[in-house]
């Protein structure tokens, strides 16, 4: 799969997932604004193949609509930061920036779910006193662990059975 393709896909599958898909947005038109962009930055250099693609295959792992939507609203995030060191007043990159942020703007959430997990990497597992706080919580977790995918599903069988009238 090509660069240009891999971009498409990415975009896509961004646009999908936070529900603009198909409604204001002018896919044809994003085409020609990202193959400017990548005209840019010059994105058919040899070097853009090695390694393989750093977005679509993160994106593999994360199979539930709400899983991805965490992610892609990181990757949303970082399109933006790469962005506001690109020239602004050419339309295009004015234009991309701006379904960015709509996107962005409509999750929210998925961005502090992503700074709840960032978050957690950072913990110092090996400091006594975040060990002393886990230890107390443990079993919090663990509850919340076990009463979560059984019980909703559980919940739902239950319901459906009962309205069939």
């Amino acid at each position: 799969m090509t660069c240009k393709t891999y971009s498409l896909l990415v975009l896509s599958v961004v646009m999908i997932y936070f529900g603009r898909f198909g409604n204001s947005l002018n896919l044809a038109q994003l085409q020609n604004d990202i193959d400017k962009l990548k005209a840019d930055f010059n994105s058919s250099h040899s070097d853009v193949a090695d390694g393989g693609p750093i977005f679509t295959e993160k994106l593999i792992n994360w199979t539930e609509r709400n899983e991805k939507r965490i992610i892609l609203s990181q990757i949303v995030s970082m399109y933006l930061e790469m962005l506001e060191n690109t020239d602004k007043s050419k339309a295009h990159v004015r234009h991309i920036s701006e379904e960015l942020y709509t996107l962005k703007n409509s999750l929210p959430d998925g961005l502090k779910k992503m700074k709840d997990l960032m978050d957690l990497t950072k913990l110092q597992m090996s400091d006594l006193k975040i060990q002393r706080k886990a230890v107390n919580e443990l079993f919090s977790v663990l509850q919340k662990l076990v009463e979560t995918p059984a019980s909703v599903k559980r919940k739902r069988s239950q319901s459906q059975r009962r309205c069939k009238c």
